[in-house]
């Protein structure tokens, strides 16, 4: 008799973290994801503003499990979950059958109704969105160099970021470093440090997550960095060369999008009710009402914890939800109860920019170097790999010594720019 097959759906915190602690037990599992690697998402910011290179922070997933011998990777994408038959069907027409169902898919962004923006204001989810951000924002630097017209320099000049959560913040800090300190030198015609960086928020304040001691802190360390940072400032259209917020047109050339996220449309095929972000509604043990073979976890999942609320779409989150559903599996198969997921929650970190982010950790609020410092530990240990960790630690240790940001390519053919509208 064969063991029971885990069909794992997505390489990301929960996929992984579950499949390592499966290698041991008595069943077969499969990781299935659409792309070969392993993406520690909370760094891509450092990816998109030219401070890290894409293979330092990520892994391929084949090397991250190739200690579990009872375990294979499959380089596909799911299509839709046929919960009543115990299948996910691929795009190839293929199909795979499971015994538990592990649904870990993440989130994408979201443009509330407007798909439309997308190509304009691109968000941040992928080592592609990062490189394609990273390819923007330098060439906005290069053509304002060659550009006459003052008008049309400035527009290249101002970058705008929409969203005032942590992407938001860490993007306009990094992009506010690039031009005060990395490429301060680097041109003729221009002074980047003149260039104007705008975060703009639709709620009344930055990092609604977080105490408003350490929002109004956030706020305070972006403006010693000259970014312009406007609250109750809703976006309600981007045009090619334009955004327009709270009535008032900004020309700008680079818009980054990071106000909003929603759920794998996979999840529609589950058939189970999906909250407003296109989560799944779970049980405390992290499945589906009347499916307790099926997991839904991480970004995924809409979890609501005795205390209420729900929990956040963050990396520990999703990691413990992992470990939590391979112990659940490994308990159904030893015979004992299930017992409800409880998570322990560690806090949350934001980062500003060098030497600057917020800490929120217990009933701890503290902002500047030592958080900072608590922020790098953190994130490096989360890194999968110790060839990651040790290659983050000196791009970091560099960059702090020197301002400057090793990885400034443009790799892609330049093409001209779109002419506003």
């Amino acid at each position: 008799m064969s063991p029971p097959h885990v069909l794992i759906l997505g390489g990301g915190f929960a996929g992984i973290y579950a499949a390592k602690a499966l290698r041991k037990a008595p069943v077969q599992v499969t990781v299935l994801d659409r792309r070969n690697h392993h993406l520690f998402q909370p760094m891509l910011y450092q990816v998109a503003t030219a401070g890290l290179n894409p293979s330092d922070i990520a892994s391929p997933i084949r090397s991250i499990l190739r200690g579990s011998d009872n375990t294979e990777v499959l380089l596909a994408e799911a299509e839709a979950i046929d919960v009543a038959q115990r299948e996910v069907r691929l795009g190839d027409g293929t199909a795979i059958s499971y015994d538990y169902l592990i649904v870990g898919t993440g989130a994408r962004h979201s443009y509330f109704g407007r798909d439309e923006w997308e190509p304009l204001a691109p968000g941040l989810k992928s080592l592609e969105d990062a490189l394609e951000i990273r390819r923007r924002v330098l060439l906005a630097f290069e053509r304002a160099e060659r550009e006459k017209d003052p008008v049309r320099r400035h527009a290249f000049l101002t970058f705008v970021i929409v969203g005032g959560g942590p992407t938001g913040v860490e993007m306009a800090g990094a992009v506010a470093e690039i031009r005060r300190y990395a490429l301060r030198r680097d041109f003729r015609h221009i002074d980047p440090a003149e260039a104007t960086v705008m975060l703009l928020e639709g709620g009344p304040r930055l990092l609604p997550s977080y105490p408003e001691s350490l929002s109004t802190e956030a706020k305070r360390e972006l403006r010693r960095l000259g970014v312009e940072v406007r609250t109750e400032t809703l976006v309600t259209d981007i045009r090619p060369g334009w955004v327009c917020a709270a009535g008032w047109t900004i020309p700008t050339q680079t818009v980054v999008w990071a106000a909003g996220n929603t759920a794998s449309p996979l999840l529609k095929s589950l058939g189970t009710p999906l909250d407003r972000m296109g989560r799944a509604i779970v049980e405390p043990d992290c499945t589906i009402p009347g499916h307790p073979e099926v997991f839904v976890l991480g970004d995924a999942a809409h979890f609501e914890p005795p205390g209420g609320g729900t929990l956040p779409g963050i990396s520990p989150v999703a990691i413990q939800m992992g470990e939590y559903a391979a112990r659940t599996i490994e308990g159904d198969l030893a015979g004992r109860p299930r017992r409800a997921f409880s998570y322990w929650d560690k806090g949350q970190l934001a980062v500003i920019g060098r030497g600057r982010a917020v800490a929120d950790i217990w009933k701890l609020h503290f902002g500047g170097f030592l958080a900072w410092l608590v922020w790098i530990f953190v994130h490096v240990f989360f890194l999968i790999g110790f060839r990651n960790r040790v290659l983050v630690l000196l791009q970091w240790a560099w960059s702090y010594v020197t301002y400057r940001r090793g990885a400034r390519l443009i790799t892609e053919e330049v093409r001209p720019p779109v002419a506003s509208s």
